[in-house]
């Protein structure tokens, strides 16, 4: 599959998705689908796995440095304050 077609893909099911949320009546559903890239796949996969190494595997980094310093945005988890 060459990259030209993998995007074509991708943007037939943004927009199917953005159609799908227009019609339930989600604007902001709409909204935040229509913002979506295609580029912010792998960092969120990198960031979403909590086991690094399997983060690495999974992007196909010979070393979890590259992963950590490349892909991985987790930021540190906030209590929430008090009302």
């Amino acid at each position: 599959m060459s990259w030209g077609m993998l995007r074509n893909r991708w943007a037939e099911a943004r927009e199917a998705a953005r159609v799908k949320a227009e019609l339930e009546k989600k604007p902001d559903l709409v909204n935040r689908i229509a913002q979506f890239q295609f580029r912010g796949i792998r960092p969120k996969a990198a960031s979403e796995i909590n086991d690094l190494s399997d983060a690495s595997v999974l992007l196909g980094h010979s070393k979890e440095g590259i992963t950590e310093r490349v892909y991985r945005r987790v930021g540190a988890i906030a209590k929430p304050s008090k009302g």
